[in-house]
């Protein structure tokens, strides 16, 4: 093996590996987020104090410049929301119900991505595509059907979670459409989204400043800091090293993680007809992807 094939080797088994760990940090993340609910610290406050201070420890560390961002106000005020409603209604979701339900409903985004980029960006529809969105769709409506759903309505967390998933498509297909910007630029802005976000909900709420301990606060930034910036950076140099196909299969592992450490931690589980949807939209979400990538 050449000294460059070497290094391409290096790489990848250095990207798969964050990979896995991203996977695997966002399986696991309901746990903590569930524990500093339940000492008091809601969703919408932990998600202002973890990405508040995430985009506060990349800022000052390496300030990207408002380069290129001129005249980009609507897209950036857009992308900025769209990213904000991902991170914080898919924490709701997971707070709010089933984590593995809250994680495949949540995946039915690339089946969004692929209509939002053909609507808005005129990317074409491929023959397998096409296949796969009626397959998620159908895989949804399993999983969501009750006899009483027309009465009752979707849950909160149901709608949570299937919204975020919107949003995280949103969001994608906006960067796709403001390429020319860096990755810090648009991480900043994304993360910019979720405290304004959060801080709407919290004024809604008219919730006040929770009287928790500082082991609470000091907790809640570790997770911002250790655990959602630094598994940001993660993907981020992962997607970047390896084809999209491979990663977003690596990726699948979170909904793993989710389930089996929900089923062990939490004593959640899926019903057949649950697991047959869910099942359905992951295949429709990796189908759109590959032909995504490889059109």
């Amino acid at each position: 093996m050449t000294g460059k094939g070497r290094d391409n080797h290096r790489q990848q088994r250095l990207a798969t590996f964050f990979l896995l760990y991203s996977a695997t940090f966002w399986g696991l993340v309901w746990y903590p987020l569930r524990r500093l609910d339940e000492a008091g610290l809601n969703g919408p406050w932990q998600m202002l104090v973890a990405y508040g201070s995430a985009f506060l420890v990349l800022a000052l560390a390496r300030w990207p410049g408002l380069k290129g961002m001129r005249g980009q106000g609507g897209r950036l005020l857009l992308m900025a929301l769209a990213a904000g409603w991902t991170n914080v209604g898919f924490i709701l979701a997971m707070l709010d119900g089933s984590v593995a339900r809250a994680l495949i409903l949540f995946y039915l985004s690339p089946l969004w991505t692929v209509i939002l980029g053909h609507f808005l960006l005129g990317e074409k529809l491929h023959r397998a595509t096409l296949l796969s969105l009626p397959l998620g769709l159908f895989g949804a409506g399993l999983m969501l059907w009750s006899p009483d759903i027309l009465h009752t309505g979707l849950s909160w967390g149901d709608m949570a979670a299937l919204t975020a998933g919107m949003a995280f498509a949103l969001a994608n297909v906006i960067t796709r459409a403001l390429h020319h910007l860096g990755t810090r630029q648009k991480t900043l802005v994304s993360w910019a989204g979720v405290v304004a976000v959060s801080l709407l909900l919290l004024v809604i709420q008219g919730a006040g400043i929770p009287q928790v301990s500082l082991g609470v606060w000091s907790a809640n930034l570790l997770l911002g800091v250790g655990g959602f910036l630094l598994t940001t950076l993660a993907v981020v140099h992962g997607v970047s090293h390896m084809p999209v196909q491979r990663s977003s299969v690596i990726l699948l592992l979170e909904i793993l993680v989710g389930g089996l450490s929900a089923w062990w931690l939490a004593g959640e589980s899926m019903s057949l007809r649950e697991g047959l949807g869910g099942l359905l939209i992951v295949v429709a979400g990796v189908v759109a992807v590959v032909q995504e990538e490889t059109g």
